[in-house]
């Protein structure tokens, strides 16, 4: 039953509640309501329900919010929209925000008691879709285990449902809830709410953080945080302990669409708790907001993410849904080619005595070693011995294994180890760098880590999960410390002694639909998105890559790029990496492309787009015999970035009897399309950079933009449409790793990947790439895409390079240009770009406009512009709008 105050008479602990910031002052209201006591409480919340009636909407359902410590209702005010036709009851609880203070000591049971009263006082009915945050979490899924009858779906944000008693608390609550410290911290003064508002990036605004602060002003006001921080039930004796244990093993029950929303950089709720999260209720979507901490709602878009995922679930109140739409990936869409096991060709090779012998890897002498070579038989049989071994171990079919290893024949082995039992490889090249690497590595939740030594040093320092095998031998200290629990060595040796006991591996080749491995991107968009492949995409991209670049098993590959060595086992191609620095695959000379490719005699040749110009500028250093071991080369070619014509014309002079490939593709699919010196010479010039005719088995469609770069839903493959390119292959990936948005927003056009990339089909079918989608400049003169404005500037003499930056919002934004000159150009400096001269400011924008018809307001040069950290030729232009907009604001812009 609602109350309201007796006499009109209003309760001294609870003060009038203040306009909150973005918050609709008509949704906030207070009622009086029975507690777990039996005794009126006044609660405050906030209720959209007369909000969204004024629009004339009939709601879908009602959205039950419910905060944590130490924030209040105030966290959930994003969820007030229009694209969310559902009514939002966002609660203050008892002794929390703008609640009453009533002086009672409330454990995790009261809690879920007490929502249980007011949302009957309410008259709360299903379809409810709960949604929780740090405390919340806990309490919202004891509400939903107790009104089962009404719950239509779960929504969790940072927050942990479990505390095992053998596992420490996280370091934060450990200090927290120490004696003495925890009163002084969280009631005594502000603290404890200050440094948890402290912990977004970039900082909160000031009105912001105020309003959080706002009803914990006083001590008196902050017992509430006190008592929560001294319920959390970390002992088994603890009162709440029971009620923890109840929850945490009921929600595995819950059959209802789940969502769980996550910000990683928490120092309290971390990926293990999303890990114990996940294994309770497997079928949950799940979304990790790479960057945001403990206030997620706070540091990223979440309630935009909700806004979706309730539509994809529930439908909208004009179309409802009472079950999840069907799900396909992209390949079910496509033509599908023949699939046998990625690690076959492997045991074919070893099995003909025409190739046994042969060579399968070959590691050049360098920095790492003096060199080897690996046989298919020697290859084949340390294959089957590592996959027993490690079957033997524990590793199970499913398991994520986690591989940092140096290219050459340990990580093919075992990779296609790996593969050959079912574990799904989690793949993350160095090239990454070591924030990249512990993004993508924690972000992966291996259940594994193979690495080097130099690998698990790291693993252990920055925290990163997975029981630990490295790849050589180590004394028994370095193991004890790096918590190494055996060898691939080792497990070789075990698998090898199972074989000779005549128990060979028998176990049988995986699902082909089950997921074989994690791709991380290059990161040269965002974070790196781990790309979860099936074995069956997985085999076809390998197939498609094989068929595209025409390679020949016998001669073999020459990977500049490390992860392309992992391609040739499985095309049954010989392999050798040049001695080169890994992560830093644009450093690759002539001197070493040579002598890797000298170790096969007529091979394919692949190197980062970075790397092209690198080998022209060393060859001044090749000996004869090198320079007649690259003229051996039977074919070149490059991906990451289109390439442009007259550097593959030089690398023509240094490989004449090469077939020089430029092929367009992604992590996501390989192989996409693919051009050759002779096919670009034949598109001559156009708006963008000419990537050929689709491969076989892809099928490739553009979809139309509005005037704001916005894709409008239509698709053409008409000639000259320019737009976002969609991709239909059997070897597109399956979804992205715990990023459900993501994975959705890539899939809006059934049946096709939206690749993120803009162009345009012309008439004879070729694909022209013209940048980033995302980087389209929409300005009042018109639509432009970065490719217009760059190739433009760069006829300018001395500009080597040029990058495009967008400035002020879409449909007016203005053009800044930022170069490369030849005179000026040091790579791997980073600088502040300076205006450039008046002539020069002068020529590029005369070019720009009478090229593309943009109108340019700036022009900058700069040392060396900013690109991604695996290729080391995409440019980073969201770095440079960002850069652009503080400068031309007059504000101080940091280093590109």
């Amino acid at each position: 039953m609602v109350n309201t105050p007796q006499n009109g008479r209003r309760r001294a602990e609870v003060p009038e509640v203040p306009a909150m910031p973005g918050v609709d002052p008509t949704i906030s209201r207070t009622l009086e309501v029975r507690d777990h006591t039996g005794t009126l409480r006044r609660w405050h919340l906030l209720d959209t329900g007369p909000w969204i009636a004024a629009r004339g909407i009939t709601p879908r359902g009602t959205l039950l919010a419910v905060h944590g410590n130490p924030t209040y209702s105030f966290l959930f005010r994003s969820l007030m929209r229009e694209d969310i036709p559902w009514r939002l009851v966002a609660v203050d609880q008892l002794e929390m925000g703008w609640s009453e203070r009533t002086g009672v000591k409330r454990r995790y049971q009261d809690r879920i008691t007490d929502l249980s009263l007011l949302t009957d006082a309410l008259s709360l009915r299903g379809p409810v879709v709960t949604i929780g945050h740090d405390w919340g979490g806990l309490i919202s899924a004891g509400w939903a285990l107790d009104n089962r009858h009404d719950l239509a779906g779960m929504v969790l944000t940072n927050t942990g449902v479990h505390q095992r008693l053998e596992e420490s608390l996280p370091k934060a609550l450990q200090l927290a809830t120490t004696p003495g410290f925890r009163t002084a911290a969280t009631s005594v003064t502000d603290a404890f709410i200050r440094t948890t508002l402290s912990l977004s990036r970039p900082a909160l605004p000031a009105e912001v953080q105020d309003a959080y602060l706002a009803p914990y002003r006083t001590r008196g006001r902050r017992q509430g945080i006190d008592q929560f921080v001294a319920d959390i039930p970390a002992a088994a004796d603890h009162p709440s302990r029971t009620t923890l244990e109840r929850v945490a093993e009921g929600i595995r029950e819950l059959d209802v669409p789940t969502l769980f929303a996550w910000g990683p950089r928490d120092i309290t709720f971390s990926d293990r708790f999303l890990r114990d999260l996940i294994q309770r209720v497997p079928h949950a979507d799940v979304h990790r907001f790479e960057g945001a901490s403990h206030l997620v709602w706070e540091d990223a878009d979440v309630a935009g993410l909700v806004a979706s995922w309730l539509e994809d679930r529930f439908g909208t109140p004009e179309a409802p849904r009472t079950s999840a739409p069907e799900w396909k990936p992209v390949s079910a869409h496509a033509e599908q080619a023949e699939h046998q096991p990625v690690a076959a060709p492997i045991a074919r090779l070893a099995a003909d005595p025409t190739t046994a012998h042969g060579p399968a890897v070959v590691e050049m002498p360098g920095d790492s070693g003096p060199g080897r070579e690996i046989s298919w038989s020697l290859l084949n049989r340390r294959v089957d011995d590592i996959a027993a071994g490690m079957l033997g171990h524990g590793v199970k079919p499913g398991d994520r294994v986690s591989l940092l290893i140096t290219p050459g024949a340990d990580l093919t082995a075992v990779l296609y180890a790996c593969l050959r039992i079912g574990a799904v490889a989690v793949v993350a090249d160095a090239g990454l760098g070591v924030d990249g690497l512990t993004r993508a590595t924690i972000g992966s939740h291996p259940d594994w880590f193979i690495g080097i030594k130099r690998a698990l040093t790291g693993a252990r320092a920055l925290g990163w999960p997975g029981r630990r095998i490295s790849v050589e031998q180590l004394p028994t200290l370095d193991r004890t410390v790096l918590g190494v629990e055996t060898s691939i060595a080792e497990l070789a040796r075990s698998g090898a002694q199972m074989r000779d006991l005549g128990a060979p591996l028998d176990a049988p080749w995986p699902d082909p639909d089950a997921d074989a491995a994690i791709l991380f991107t290059s990161g040269s968009t965002g974070p790196a998105k781990g790309a979860a492949l099936t074995h069956r995409q997985l085999g076809a991209m390998f197939s498609a890559v094989g068929e595209t670049l025409q390679l020949d098993p016998t001669r073999g590959l020459v990977a500049g790029f490390a992860t392309f060595a992992l391609l040739g086992p499985a095309l049954g191609a010989p392999t050798v990496v040049p001695d080169m620095d890994i992560t830093r695959p644009g450093e690759l000379t002539a001197t070493a492309l040579a002598r890797a490719v000298a170790a096969l005699g007529e091979p394919a040749v692949f190197t980062a787009p970075a790397a092209l110009r690198n080998i022209l500028d060393t060859a001044s250093e090749l000996s004869a015999e090198d320079r007649a071991a690259l003229a051996r080369s039977a074919s070149f070619f490059s991906a990451g970035a289109p390439i442009p014509a007259h550097l593959l014309r030089g690398l023509r002079d240094l490989m004449p009897q090469a077939r020089a490939l430029t092929p367009y593709g992604m992590t996501e699919c390989l192989a996409v399309a693919a051009i050759d010196l002779e096919g670009i010479e034949a598109a001559g010039e156009g708006d963008g950079v000419c990537v050929g005719a689709p491969v076989p088995r892809v099928r490739i469609a553009i979809a139309v933009m509005d005037e704001l770069g916005r894709t409008t839903g239509e698709i053409t493959e008409d000639p000259g449409v320019r737009g976002e390119i969609l991709v239909r292959a059997p070897h597109v990936r399956d979804r992205y790793l715990m990023l459900w948005g993501t994975t959705r927003t890539a899939m809006r056009f059934e049946g096709w990947h939206a690749t993120g990339d803009v162009g345009h089909l012309d008439a004879e079918g070729r694909l022209w790439i013209e940048g980033r989608a995302g980087h389209v400049l929409a300005t009042a003169e018109g639509l432009f895409t970065p490719v217009q404005v760059e190739e433009a500037a760069e006829t300018v003499p001395t500009v080597r390079r040029a990058g495009a930056a967008a400035v002020g919002p879409r449909g007016t934004q203005q053009v800044v240009v930022i170069l490369e000159t030849e005179e000026g150009y040091r790579p791997g400096r980073a600088a502040r770009p300076r205006a450039a001269d008046a002539s020069l400011q002068e020529a590029v924008r005369r070019a720009v406009r009478e090229q593309s018809g943009a109108k340019v307001v700036a022009v900058f040069t700069t040392a060396a512009l900013p690109t991604d950290i695996r290729h080391n030729s995409k440019i980073d232009r969201a770095a440079l709008s960002r850069w652009s907009e503080q400068t031309l604001a007059g504000q101080k812009a940091d280093a590109l």
